[in-house]
């Protein structure tokens, strides 16, 4: 497993430059993969240069458009997909991050379903690029009240449904502890609909050492299962964030 930093929660990237200087920093700090959301306003060929430099993989980047559960508003999805995709395969990315947006209170049969067909429309554009996009089951008791896609079940069911090796899961342990927790055998045993993991500490999302997950035990076991991928330390410092990455690598790298 390659520890991430998600540039956002540890340094300020509102500029390319800052993100540069954010990607250089990691490196120096032991990183060699990094993430990041909004990719809008970066120049892609600058970031491309400077992680060829630093030896660093941007793993991961955002979707700008999160509402998979109507199909009203498929084609928005698509778009912003392509966009998404354009700008990743720019900067050397492999994988795409999507929310699936807000529950719209019709039938679940019916958003679930919307959810699948959206994202079999999207096949054509995933194999073009060579990128895989990530639906992510997000937590609703305490950071996204309304959110629809909250159980890792019904992820992995959508995944087996499209049916895509460009669609996979990233799977926030930190997420899916709040909403169910039973971590380790749900990633284990499911490691060929996972892309990518998040993690942070519970109760609080702050540092991994911070709270009730043995992040050690959990590492070591999905290790053990044969997963290669990277996991975002996606989490809110409560200190000096520089700090905080050095003894999370210490720890944990």
């Amino acid at each position: 497993m390659r520890l991430c930093v998600p540039i956002p929660c540890f340094f300020p990237c509102s500029t390319t430059e800052q993100f540069i200087t954010a990607i250089r920093k990691s490196a120096e700090l032991g990183y060699h993969t990094v993430e990041t959301y909004d990719w809008r306003m970066l120049n892609t060929s600058a970031v491309r240069s400077t992680l060829a430099d630093t030896g660093v993989e941007l793993c991961s980047i955002l979707v700008m458009e999160n509402r998979l559960t109507t199909p009203e508003s498929r084609d928005l999805w698509l778009t912003a997909l392509k966009d998404t995709c354009e700008a990743a395969v720019g900067m050397g990315v492999r994988h795409a991050i999507t929310q699936v947006g807000d529950d719209t209170g019709t039938s679940r049969e019916a958003q679930h379903a919307a959810i699948v067909e959206t994202l079999k429309a999207a096949k054509p554009i995933l194999e073009y690029y060579g990128v895989t996009v990530m639906p992510e089951p997000l937590n609703i008791k305490v950071n996204h009240p309304g959110y629809y896609l909250t159980t890792a079940a019904e992820a992995f069911d959508i995944i087996r449904e499209v049916d895509s090796p460009f669609v996979k899961v990233v799977y926030d342990i930190y997420h899916q502890q709040v909403t169910e927790g039973d971590i380790i055998p749900t990633v284990t045993q499911n490691l060929d609909l996972i892309a990518h993991l998040h993690a942070a500490g519970h109760p609080g999302r702050h540092e991994l050492w911070e709270g009730e997950l043995n992040y050690r035990y959990i590492f070591d076991a999905i290790d053990r299962a044969g997963y290669t991928g990277a996991c975002g330390l996606e989490y809110n410092p409560l200190g000096d964030p520089v700090d905080s990455l050095k003894r999370s690598m210490e720890i944990y790298g």
